[in-house]
C-alpha cells in the first residue's frame, strides 16, 4: 500500500538518510562493523545512482528551465563518486588510506545529496504531477531491482545505463553471490 502513495522525492530523501547513516557508521567504526556498513553503502549507492540516472535526472532535465545545467553538475559529481567508490572497494577497510579517502568521500557524498535536495528535488516536486511523482517512485524501485550493485564510472546516462547496465548487473550480482558464499 505504501508504494502506491509513495512519491519519488520522499523515496529519494529516505534513501539519502540511509546513505548518510551508513556513511557515518563506516566513518566511525572499524573491522567487521565498518566492512558490513561499507558493503551496504556501496550497494545502495550503486542502485540509487543508477535509478536516478535512468528515471529522475532525465525528467528533471526536461522539466526544469535550467535542467541541463542542474543535472550535468549532478552527473559530474556522480561520475567522480563512482571513481572514488571503485578505489575504496579495492582497499583494506581498516587501512589509513581507506580511512582518509573515505572521509573525503563522505564529505563529497553529503554535498551531492544536499545539492539534489536543494536544487533538484523541490523543483521536481513543483513541476511533476502527483501521478508522475508516484510513477517515478515505482520506476526508481524497478530500476534499482535490476541495477548493477557496484559502481561503474562513465555510465551516467540512461542510454549508457541501458547499454552497459544489464551485463554489469549480472556480473555484479554473481560476484556478490560468490563473495557471500565464501564468507
Amino acid at each position: 500500500m505504501a508504494e502506491k502513495t509513495e512519491n519519488v522525492v520522499d523515496l529519494l530523501r529516505s534513501q539519502h538518510e540511509e546513505i548518510r547513516r551508513l556513511a557515518s557508521i563506516v566513518d566511525e567504526n572499524s573491522g567487521k562493523v565498518r566492512q558490513d556498513a561499507f558493503e551496504k553503502l556501496r550497494h545502495l549507492l550503486a542502485v540509487h545512482e543508477t535509478a536516478e540516472e535512468e528515471v529522475v535526472h532525465p525528467f528533471a532535465r526536461r522539466a526544469l528551465g535550467d535542467g541541463a545545467k542542474v543535472i550535468d553538475a549532478r552527473l559530474q559529481e556522480e561520475n567522480e563518486a563512482k571513481g572514488v567508490l571503485s578505489r575504496l572497494e579495492k582497499l583494506d577497510r581498516d587501512s589509513p588510506e581507506f580511512t582518509a579517502l573515505f572521509s573525503e568521500f563522505h564529505k563529497d557524498l553529503e554535498a551531492h545529496a544536499s545539492h539534489e535536495e536543494r536544487e533538484e528535488f523541490p523543483r521536481l516536486a513543483k513541476e511533476a504531477t502527483p501521478e508522475q511523482m508516484r510513477g517515478m517512485a515505482a520506476a526508481v524501485r524497478a530500476a534499482e531491482a535490476v541495477a548493477p550493485t557496484h559502481p561503474h564510472q562513465g555510465t551516467e546516462s540512461p542510454l549508457k545505463n541501458l547499454a552497459v547496465g544489464p551485463l554489469a548487473a549480472v556480473a555484479d550480482r554473481a560476484r556478490d553471490a560468490i563473495r557471500k558464499a565464501r564468507h
